[in-house]
């Protein structure tokens, strides 16, 4: 599968993201070492439209029937990760950001999470992300994500005796079915379709965000994500109000 393979996400805009994908996640994208997840601080800019590509908000889905998300489809902020569970750092923000996010935004309605299953680390990663998909067709994707993303859960591997137990784990009701839709054509598509998604913004690394068409790499500190946040609720409140655009 070609890296650079565009998805149309509308007409004509998806060359155009292409093109701002990977600028945007070469200026986020933390200094130290070149290593994604480093603790160096993304730069978000007091101007809330700084570094917002609006014809990337496109890629958020708000679909709520989506089993990978978080919160409402409806919710100003939506921010999209492109993940895959064999990645340290991709477990670092699940342990120690996500669940603070969640608490702080997604629980009062300003945030929703959209989950991408973004698997560059071969077959083992693909595997999980078939299976993270399977437990979120009966209900318990965030369940297993966590199970998944648990302290030293990556070093055991990602097997089918392993995943089996990751979904027992995280309470997946049908084992059998479980295993079905893992190794099924369905989870290999919703998949692919993820993998895609991402290499047309141009994201080489993981995990990668996108929140309301801001474009952030690497595992960055809390205020990355929180400023982010709040600046681009602030710019969807400013939106909404009489008058406003015209």
């Amino acid at each position: 599968m070609s890296k650079s393979k565009p998805i149309m996400i509308v007409s004509g805009v998806a060359a155009a993201a292409v093109l701002l994908g990977v600028v945007s996640y070469t200026a986020t994208k933390p200094s130290a070492g070149g290593a994604a997840g480093s603790s160096a601080v993304a730069e978000v800019s007091a101007d809330p439209s700084d570094g917002v590509y609006p014809e990337l908000e496109a890629y958020a889905r708000r679909d709520a029937s989506d089993k990978l998300a978080l919160g409402r489809a409806d919710a100003p902020v939506v921010l999209i990760e492109y993940a895959d569970f064999k990645c340290g750092y991709c477990g670092k923000f699940a342990r120690d950001t996500e669940p603070v996010l969640v608490k702080k935004y997604v629980d009062e309605g300003t945030l929703r999470i959209e989950w991408r299953n973004f698997p560059i680390f071969g077959e083992e990663s693909e595997a999980v992300a078939r299976a993270s998909w399977a437990a979120g067709q009966q209900g318990r994707f965030w369940e297993f994500h966590k199970a998944a993303y648990a302290e030293g859960a990556k070093e055991k591997g990602f097997g089918k005796d392993r995943l089996a137990a990751l979904a027992k784990e995280a309470g997946v009701p049908d084992a059998a079915r479980f295993v079905k839709d893992t190794d099924g054509t369905a989870a290999r598509e919703a998949v692919k379709k993820d993998q895609e998604q991402g290499y047309s913004l141009g994201a080489t690394s993981t995990p990668s965000f996108l929140i309301n068409g801001r474009p952030i790499a690497g595992a960055q500190p809390m205020e990355t994500f929180t400023e982010a946040i709040e600046a681009a609720a602030k710019t969807a409140k400013a939106a909404k109000k009489p008058g406003a655009g015209q």
